[in-house]
């Protein structure tokens, strides 16, 4: 093979100072890394939000329903179907909700869109062939909505199973508040034999409990972690059974709030999950000691939750992926944890030490970690293998031992954890290539690089690298800024030759935009293998990663 030349010294120091450039230049004051709101404006938070004021306040919130009804028609594809994001091709949760929410609202002037999405759903073979579950189960309950289902087809919320919390939260981890608001509707409006309707209504007070828990964590401002789609949910259930009116007319009025000029509504605000990757790249690029990331050190600070989140039973000391008062997160509190414990001062070491505990009380029974509940048993959530390695890490950064006892535990998991070509997954990020290098990177730093687990994912890696030197999906996806940013940095870090990655960091060299920066691509899972997102941030800060660890070693 003929040796590739990654760049000059030169090239690659005035890539990395444009990249972090750029990214400064969406820092705000405040010391987030702003990427925009039109960056989580999607169909599922539009379609959700009208079906919940169609149930809640159908005549008072007629102008929202109609404005939003209107940016659905507007963004529908011409295929018929709709994407989670205007502009992407279709996708079938998106292309369900959006085509039932329409019927619901006015199927007589909604008709040709009504079709059209129904169509799309036919030809791509029906709610059945969507590949996840819970997709399923959440365009069922449209369907059902719009009369296209009967009530008894619709997926039963078995709201009995909250006479015993911690068993109920396991089962449904971060959808407990959607999950119980849709089962006191189904109560009132499914079939139910006498037992179980009997047992439901004793649950009722718990169900009830536990959304209620979540509104007034987030200050009773009338969302659900900030998101319109999941408050859409919860409102909806609340509606229909004529539980919680106060819950609901704040919900209500927080639509109103937050629908934006073009009629659409927004997924919970990305401000940690942005700024944390933002960070983390800008470190490993040089920019440790610079003062604008004081500023973010500082925020992260601010963010991290001092008080329990009771709805799911989880003890102060965590960051969500938005603000301070967004729900809880293994994965943000794993990244800000590590990003705090390489940013220079001492004003962090209380908020990296309650941060590390955090974690270590969130690990699973097999040494794993899922999103925020311990042992869940929810596919979308945990347990997962890079979301793991990803608090290894953290606490790692802390000055936790590799030889001990949570991090030794984590490591046996990962082994059984491996996929049997060497891969591994990941809940948030597509497929297999950033699983695979966020795991192979902490083998390394837990001293395993030499093992056989290590060796087998560091072969994965390298095979399926793309001709032209990037990192695609493993699968044979064009390779991404994000992908290839992640396995250069792995591969560096798991002792690698500079050489051996030469090729992918030539690849990002020649993808930079005229401003300096790199394209994002939509990587991040909103549900696995159905729904995905980019986040800027996230693209920038691995790109920045991959280039400056090169950089270090190849001097």
């Amino acid at each position: 093979m003929t040796p590739v030349h990654a760049g000059t010294a030169e090239e690659l120091e005035t890539a990395i100072a444009a990249g972090a450039r750029e990214l400064l230049g969406a820092q705000r004051p405040d010391g987030v890394f702003d990427f925009g709101a039109s960056t989580l404006r999607s169909t599922l938070a539009t379609a959700g939000a009208i079906t919940a004021l169609h149930f809640a306040d159908p005549g008072g919130a007629a102008d929202l329903i109609a404005t939003g009804a209107e940016r659905l028609r507007r963004t529908r594809n011409d295929d018929g179907g709709w994407a989670m994001v205007p502009g992407r091709p279709s996708e079938p949760g998106p292309t369900a909700v959006s085509a039932a929410a329409l019927h619901l609202i006015d199927p007589d002037g909604h008709a040709p869109e009504v079709e059209a999405g129904r169509k799309w759903m036919s030809d791509y073979g029906g709610l059945e062939a969507i590949p996840h579950p819970e997709v399923v189960l959440w365009c069922r309950q449209f369907y059902g909505f719009a009369g296209w289902l009967a009530p008894e087809r619709m997926r039963r919320f078995p709201l009995e199973l909250a006479l015993v919390p911690g068993l109920y939260r396991r089962l449904f981890d971060l959808r407990l508040p959607m999950a119980s608001a849709l089962g006191l509707a189904q109560v009132r409006h499914r079939p139910l034999t006498r037992w179980q309707r009997s047992l439901a209504r004793r649950a009722e007070p718990n169900a009830l409990r536990g959304i209620r828990q979540a509104f007034e964590h987030e200050g009773s401002a009338g969302s659900w972690s900030e998101d319109a789609w999941v408050t859409g949910l919860v409102c909806i259930g609340l509606a229909r059974a004529g539980l919680g009116p106060d819950m609901v007319e704040a919900a209500v009025r927080w639509f109103r709030r937050t629908m934006h000029p073009d009629g659409s509504w927004a997924t919970t605000p990305l401000d940690a999950a942005w700024t944390m990757y933002a960070v983390r790249g800008l470190i490993e690029a040089g920019y440790r000691d610079d003062e604008r990331l004081a500023v973010s050190r500082d925020l992260f600070v601010r963010l991290q939750q001092r008080r329990p989140f009771l709805a799911f039973a989880c003890p102060p000391g965590f960051w969500g992926w938005s603000g301070a008062v967004g729900w809880p997160a293994v994965l943000e509190t794993g990244e800000i944890v590590s990003a705090l414990a390489k940013l220079p001062g001492r004003a962090q070491a209380e908020a990296v030490r309650t941060g590390a505990a955090w974690l270590g009380n969130r690990q699973d029974r097999r040494g794993s970690w899922g999103l925020c509940v311990r042992n869940t048993k929810v596919a979308n959530s945990g347990p997962c293998p890079m979301t793991t390695a990803q608090a290894v890490d953290a606490l790692l950064d802390a000055g936790g031992p590799p030889a001990g006892r949570p991090i030794r535990r984590a490591v046996r998991w990962l082994g059984r954890a491996q996929r049997p070509d060497g891969s591994y997954e990941s809940v948030w990020y597509r497929e297999h290539t950033m699983g695979t290098a966020a795991v192979l990177e902490t083998l390394a730093r837990c001293g395993e690089a030499d093992g056989e687990t290590a060796r087998r994912a560091r072969s994965w890696l390298i095979r399926t690298r793309n001709d032209d030197g990037s990192w695609g999906d493993g699968h044979g996806a064009p390779g991404t800024v994000e992908e290839t940013g992640w396995a250069v940095s792995s591969l560096l870090a798991a002792g690698e030759e500079p050489a051996a990655v030469a090729a992918g960091v030539r690849w990002l060299l020649d993808v930079r935009v005229p401003g300096g920066g790199w394209t994002p691509a939509p990587v991040h899972e909103y549900v696995r293998r159905v729904s995905r997102y980019a986040n800027p941030g996230f693209t920038h800060g691995m790109a920045l990663r991959a280039l400056g660890r090169y950089r270090a070693v190849a001097r």
